[in-house]
């Protein structure tokens, strides 16, 4: 619980100090946001600053920092480690960077941002990217809530073709009309859910492993058969949302859309983030003392009742967690924690990807009938990735890791149009940089040593990670000193 406590602090004072410092590394000022000057009653809307917060932290957050952080706390306290450093050091700044850069252009998804500072050739790349993970993320999110609910009455089926009719309504209507009304109610749960387990750990103060006596990977250990995964590098591809995701670079510009000022940036895009990290830590440490804990229900329970008609075991230690410690008002929160949560990421994905496309193709979205026609093939798109996971056994871990790894490499390419930009600038640029080279080398490494890929050794897939990144530091090394001397 130290190790908790400590690791709680931080994240807070990253806030108070790392934060401010990239803040004034950015430099908001008082120019009109689009918000403002581009609003069309749809998608540009000024909101009060308390709902974007409430909005953006929701859109971020989803299942993501709990589903990521039980999953990661199977490693052990070092997943305390990436969900400090990783929040701080690079989600906050990846999410803040990329939310107002969208504002500085005139609300730009992240396709466009990165066309802007790495040219036309990543910037279609990004397109094609960005628009794939986000079906991943719809689909993904359609089918674990819907195999959740029908539990509680009617066919899976049923509950998909639910689902998805609201994904329409939500994808199509205004953003004031549902998601500003109703996101703040659910981002309001999941933040009671976390602190009502962080006062339940409080009061128990349970016996946990400590960074300083466990940093090995302490899942090989209780359960040598099956678990495989290396802390390097398949942590940071475990643990996304609460550490570092891409997927916030396709959020943050929907409510770059609707802050009223530059200055409410700090807050929005980079408190989110540290908001969902303390989510993130809070899960996490719940989930290590049911996994590592003395005593604890056991690490085999989990497992058990994971493998009893879950996809994962996640959702079944949501469950358990908050049944065990917050009885009917926990087990209330765990529902929505996993049916809500997913639901609402699954719709702003769709959303996103609506903006994105009509963005890059020149398609006014204020006309209900185009909305339609850019919306509607994304919605049979993920209806057909949703037949092939089903018709798969194992198709929603196949998405999953997919998912995982296309995720954070989205992230790797948001972080280096950032670098461009600061280095364009003469701005410090290596609070992306260093992010940015670290997190090239886990994705590199993580393509080529996992089963989902190419599947090679662990010795020549670090080696290849390495290679990559150096590449990487080079090329940025000789773009930079070419465009000095330009500048010259």
């Amino acid at each position: 619980m130290i190790t908790f406590c400590l690791s709680l602090v931080a994240l807070i004072l990253g806030y108070l100090l790392y934060g401010r410092f990239v803040e004034r590394v950015f430099g908001p000022d008082d120019r009109v946001t689009p918000a403002v000057e581009k609003a069309d009653g749809v998608d540009y809307i000024a909101l009060p600053s308390w709902k974007v917060f409430m909005i953006q932290f929701l859109n971020i957050a989803g299942t993501g920092p709990i589903f990521g952080a039980i999953m990661g706390a199977k490693f052990g306290p070092a997943a305390y480690l990436w969900i400090v450093f990783g929040c701080i050091f690079a989600g906050a700044v990846h999410d803040y960077l990329v939310g107002m850069l969208s504002m500085r252009h005139g609300g730009a998804s992240c396709p466009e941002i990165v066309g802007q500072y790495m040219g036309a050739g990543a910037r279609r790349l990004m397109l094609v990217f960005s628009v794939v993970l986000l079906l991943m993320v719809g689909t993904v999110f359609v089918y674990s809530p819907a195999e959740i609910l029908h539990g509680f009455g009617g066919s899976t089926f049923m509950w998909v073709i639910v689902i998805f009719c609201y994904y329409v309504l939500a994808t199509m209507l205004p953003i004031d009309k549902v998601i500003g009304r109703f996101y703040p109610l659910f981002a309001f749960s999941l933040l009671f859910m976390a602190a009502g387990l962080m006062a339940a750990l409080i009061v128990k103060w349970p016996s946990l492993p400590e960074l300083w006596t466990n940093l090995e990977n302490m899942g090989m250990k209780a359960d040598p058969g099956t678990f495989t995964d290396q802390i390097y590098p398949c942590l940071f591809i475990t643990i996304a949302c609460g550490a570092l995701s891409g997927f916030h670079a396709t959020q943050s510009p929907l409510m770059a859309r609707c802050v009223k000022s530059e200055r409410m940036g700090r807050p929005v895009f980079y408190g989110s983030m540290i908001t969902e990290g303390i989510v993130a830590l809070v899960w996490c440490t719940v989930s290590m003392y049911f996994f590592y804990g003395n005593p604890a229900p056991g690490y085999e329970l989990i497992e058990a009742v994971g493998n009893n008609g879950f996809h994962t075991s996640a959702p079944a230690v949501v469950n358990i967690m908050c049944n065990h410690w917050l009885g009917v008002v926990g087990g209330v929160l765990a529902v929505l924690g996993v049916v809500a949560a997913p639901i609402t990421s699954g719709d702003t994905a769709f959303r996103s990807a609506r903006l994105i496309i009509s963005e890059a193709f020149g398609i006014s979205q204020k006309p209900i009938p185009k909305r339609l026609l850019v919306g509607l093939p994304l919605f049979l798109g993920s209806m057909a990735l949703l037949y092939w996971q089903v018709e798969n056994p194992n198709g929603f871990n196949t998405i999953w890791q997919y998912f995982g790894w296309s995720n954070q490499t989205l992230s790797v390419i948001m972080l280096w149009a950032a670098t461009v930009y600061l280095a364009q600038r003469r701005k410090p640029y290596l609070i992306t940089l260093i992010p940015a080279l670290f997190m090239t080398s886990v994705c590199a490494s993580f393509l080529c040593v996992s089963h989902i890929a190419f599947g090679l050794p662990e010795g020549i897939s670090y080696t290849i990670g390495a290679v990559v990144t150096v590449i990487a530091l080079v090329w940025f090394t000789m773009w930079y000193r070419k465009t000095l001397n330009n500048k010259q």
